[in-house]
């Protein structure tokens, strides 16, 4: 999560870019993050309130070259990567680079794995100096076991327990047998076209085509208080029993269509210098998934004997054909979003810039089907500015900014209250829920580049929730509800002497719904994930010594308590804080690289989640060598 609230990586290159399950690195450059609302200049449909991560991608380059690396590890981690770049003719104008990669890795559990294949093909063509064009694509197939997850369906204090370490759960057992895995596929093209109109004037047209697919089981489970199996009040306040059941997706599909037109401006009116953006986008989204789900059965916790293994493909596959208490849940939908935006920084002085920018979106609903609901065909238009403001009061040392920025959602057709007849509701049409975030911070750049520190304190108030009408909650729901999420954020990297490197990073988060139904009214939303976080990383390559090439390093991550229940109805339930700590150790050569990493240092037993409890993998070990050509 980021500033308090769900955030994830949808945006490639700056446009859409989708992913079924976990993304093979293999092409990846590196990753950015924009934290808090940015709808201003990415939209709404990619990104949440608390930012958004967008993957940057490994490019073609002018000479013959490359890697190609083997990995092994623990839970039977098998990895096989490539990456080849070429000139593709005598003058390099026409270049070719192509990343792939298989990966396999059990599990710490005594069940599930992961199994996945990576291709991403990238071609660039500069015929002239003013005009090049960009063809990629990424093709993700995968088949893997859901990693474990337990939902609450029973108030915290029927299960006897606050903190997950409270619970009768085996951390190391899966409750499963074989075969209950899902396929996946991401399929992604993208194109890009670049010319430069003038000196200062370039165009910048872009578009893409997203695919993800999925088919196959998702297992999960929820623990069953003792008296609501044996009937006997005298066993209430304590949970010794677990449902196991399934989520399946039955040939789902969502697809994307993206294009996006940029035009870029670096020029100067008189003495103040412009840097303009000028962009249209078209977003077409069409989803059309199958989700069915079943209860298969309740079983003992950690009986020594038990067999947990008949809770696989087969039995399961069993179930659904049998066709009894089975819950199905289509999502289809289709949306189109038309948008304009521009943007200026305008550099009132060498040491004063501000910016200013606005989007228009134009978002058109064509109804659909969620459950057994239907989706009303809506049009809603949607405004989304964003102010900046940076000052230098030591140019290039120190700058002091701030910022005001913008994102809503829409949320379609609600019922609201109908004074005439209070047990039916009234549809009505929402209005945008909206995102506001003040941010201010100081940013120091010292010492010739061995310190760079950011400081930051922001605070995103939302408004136009929807939340139950307490004149007839059953039916009808009233849009004033508000929320609240303000923080801290430090960040500091520091190369105080050759070779060595310090990153490091603390952020502290207060989320609460401010005005919302009574059972969580004043409370921290169970997907805000834990209030304070902290990372450090240390590494130290060797300087020009015999062991030239050799680096280490050694850090972690820290993570607070994280109230993953917490309201009236179901109380408080925490995932306990946990500290993670890893190390590497590498030789590097021209042509070589070898090199051990070690995940989980201590072997921490450590849960995430959001609403949800989630173990997480114990120690690994895993060893790579690469060679470089």
């Amino acid at each position: 999560s980021s500033r308090g609230f769900i955030m994830q990586s949808q945006l490639r290159n700056g446009i859409a870019g989708l992913v079924t399950s976990e993304t093979d690195a293999v092409n990846l450059e590196r990753l950015e993050v924009i934290k808090g609302p940015s709808a201003t200049l990415f939209g709404s449909s990619l990104t949440s309130y608390g930012g958004l991560i967008n993957r940057v991608t490994k490019k073609p380059y002018d000479r013959f070259g490359g890697e190609l690396a083997v990995a092994g590890g623990s839970y039977d981690f098998k990895r096989v990567s490539a990456d080849i770049n070429t000139p593709l003719d005598a003058d390099k104008k026409l270049l070719f680079r192509l990343n792939t990669a298989y990966n396999y890795e059990g599990s710490f559990q005594d069940q599930g794995f992961t199994r996945s294949i990576a291709a991403a093909p990238s071609l660039s063509y500069q015929p002239t100096d003013r005009l090049s064009v960009n063809v990629d694509a990424e093709l993700f197939f995968g088949r893997n076991t859901v990693k474990p997850m337990f939902f609450f369906y029973y108030p915290a204090a029927d299960l006897g327990a606050s903190r997950a370490e409270e619970l009768n759960i085996d951390y190391k057992k899966s409750y499963t047998g074989e075969g209950l895995y899902q396929n996946t596929r991401s399929t992604n093209f993208f194109g890009q076209i670049n010319y430069k109109l003038a000196d200062n004037w370039t165009s910048s047209t872009n578009f893409t085509v997203s695919k993800s697919f999925s088919d196959g089981f998702g297992a999960y489970f929820y623990l069953i208080p003792d008296n609501i199996m044996t009937g006997n009040d005298a066993d209430a306040g304590q949970a010794n029993y677990l449902a196991r059941a399934d989520q399946s997706t039955g040939n789902s599909t969502s697809n994307m269509f993206e294009v996006q037109q940029n035009f870029n401006g670096d020029f100067s009116l008189g003495s103040l210098r412009n840097r303009l953006v000028i962009g249209l986008d078209f977003l077409r989204a069409n989803s059309d998934q199958n989700f069915f789900s079943s209860n298969f059965d309740v079983v003992p916790l950690n009986v020594s004997d038990y067999d947990y293994s008949n809770f696989n493909g087969t039995n399961m596959a069993a179930v659904y054909a049998a066709g009894e208490s089975v819950f199905t849940y289509p999502v289809v939908n289709k949306t189109n979003t038309y948008s304009a935006y521009v943007s200026d920084v305008l550099n009132l002085t060498d040491k004063l810039s501000l910016l200013a920018a606005l989007r228009v979106d134009q978002y058109e609903n064509k109804g659909g089907l969620t459950g057994s609901t239907n989706m009303e065909v809506y049009n809603q238009m949607a405004f989304s500015p964003k102010f900046g403001l940076v000052y230098q009061p030591i140019k290039n040392v120190i700058s002091l900014f701030a910022n005001y920025q913008n994102s809503f959602n829409n949320q379609g057709t609600y019922n609201a209250y109908n004074a005439a007849e209070p047990t039916t509701g009234l549809p009505t049409m929402a209005e945008l829920e909206q995102a506001n975030q003040l941010e201010g911070g100081i940013k120091l750049d010292a010492f010739a580049g061995k310190l760079s520190s950011t400081i930051s304190y922001y605070d995103i108030r939302v408004k136009n929730i929807l939340r139950s009408d307490q004149r007839a909650p059953a039916v009808a729901q009233i849009q004033d509800g508000t929320q609240l999420s303000k923080g801290v954020e430090l960040e500091v990297i520091a190369n105080p002497f050759t070779g060595f490197n310090a990153i490091a990073g603390f952020s502290y988060n207060n989320s609460k719904y401010e005005k919302a139904d009574v059972d969580v009214n004043g409370r921290r939303p169970a997907t805000a994930s834990s209030p304070y976080l902290a990372n450090l990383w240390l590494s130290y390559r060797l300087p020009e010594t015999a062991i030239k090439g050799l680096g280490l390093g050694l850090g972690g991550n820290y993570a607070s308590e994280n109230k993953i229940l917490n309201s009236v109805s179901m109380g408080e339930f925490s995932l306990p804080a946990y500290t993670v700590l890893g190390a590497s150790a590498f030789y590097e050569k021209a042509k070589y690289r070898l090199s051990l990493k070690v995940d989980n240092l201590t072997n921490e037993r450590y849960w995430i989640g959001y609403t949800t409890m989630n173990p997480q993998k114990l120690r690994s070990i895993i060893g790579s060598v690469a060679y470089k050509f």
